[in-house]
């Protein structure tokens, strides 16, 4: 990625991210007026710690993930990214899953993990593997992974604050609060999560373009990721992915299925479109050999 397009992709994603904490705040303040804004702001800090130091350990539980040492083929592929990327090495994860996929998880370069499941190891041939987890290592490299927990934990809130106001029934005795409130807050609770999984949407797609490009340069040749991408995403619609679907968004390939108006609220791009990302992208130094 240039300089350019990583200023642009850096500005996009700043306003994106403004925005959701946006529509968290005002959905603070329709609810509760003052008040609603002080939760919403308490929600989001408690949120965005929790999301910020133990995201990754939630991610991983979550998969049944396991730690594997030098002696795994995995784990080999990944160290040689690593090298190749110039970047620490992360801790290496496998889920027993039979779906196949994988994922990237931690706060920083320092402390992240990758992961892989076994359906998509037993998928892809050594080349397609080292693809995907190039794709990963340019997520941690570019750390999205806090920019994509900071999204979820802000689009969580808000849907929060709106169950929190269909099980309170709006009893707030707040002298300042509207007479238009409960309306307010029952659309709160409809269109605020719509908002939030379409802003977070935006985020992710972008994001996921351009570690693909860098996943690409990684491993020397972006073939690689491109037919391993091919087969993930038939393999998915095959084989359903058992997880929290709250981190469907870290995931190489969505677990589900997206068509129609589904594409609006889709945190990855369709497979042709990062398939014609891919292309015209160079090989150079190619990490493994067909």
């Amino acid at each position: 990625m240039n300089m350019s397009s990583k200023f642009y992709n850096n500005v996009k994603t700043v306003f994106l991210m403004c925005a959701l904490s946006s529509v968290l705040l005002v959905a603070g303040g329709l609810i509760g007026g003052m008040r609603g804004v002080w939760i919403a702001l308490a929600f989001a800090t408690v949120m965005n710690f929790v999301g910020y130091f133990f995201s990754d350990k939630i991610a991983l539980s979550s998969m049944g993930a396991q730690e594997v040492g030098p002696d795994h083929p995995l784990y080999k592929i990944v160290e040689g990214l690593a090298q190749r990327g110039n970047l620490p090495m992360p801790k290496v994860y496998v889920s027993p899953q039979p779906a196949p996929n994988a994922f990237a998880t931690g706060r920083n370069p320092n402390n992240a993990a990758v992961c892989a499941t076994e359906g998509l190891l037993q998928m892809l041939d050594r080349n397609e593997v080292a693809g995907v987890m190039a794709h990963e290592l340019a997520h941690v490299r570019n750390r999205d992974i806090l920019i994509a927990t900071i999204a979820a934990t802000i689009g969580a809130a808000i849907s929060s604050l709106g169950y929190m106001f269909m099980f309170s029934g709006n009893r707030n005795s707040s002298a300042e609060q509207s007479p238009l409130a409960p309306i307010a807050g029952l659309l709160v609770l409809i269109l605020g999560p719509l908002a939030a999984a379409i802003i977070q949407a935006s985020i992710s797609r972008s994001r996921e373009f351009n570690a693909d490009k860098l996943g690409a340069e990684m491993c020397g040749d972006p073939m690689y990721l491109a037919t391993a991408l091919e087969k993930v995403h038939m393999g998915a619609a095959v084989v359903p992915l058992q997880g929290n679907p709250a981190f469907n968004a870290l995931m190489i390939a969505s677990p589900l299925s997206a068509g129609g108006m589904a594409k609006w609220f889709s945190t990855h791009p369709p497979l042709e479109d990062r398939l014609m990302n891919l292309i015209g992208q160079p090989t150079t130094g190619r990490i493994y050999r067909r």
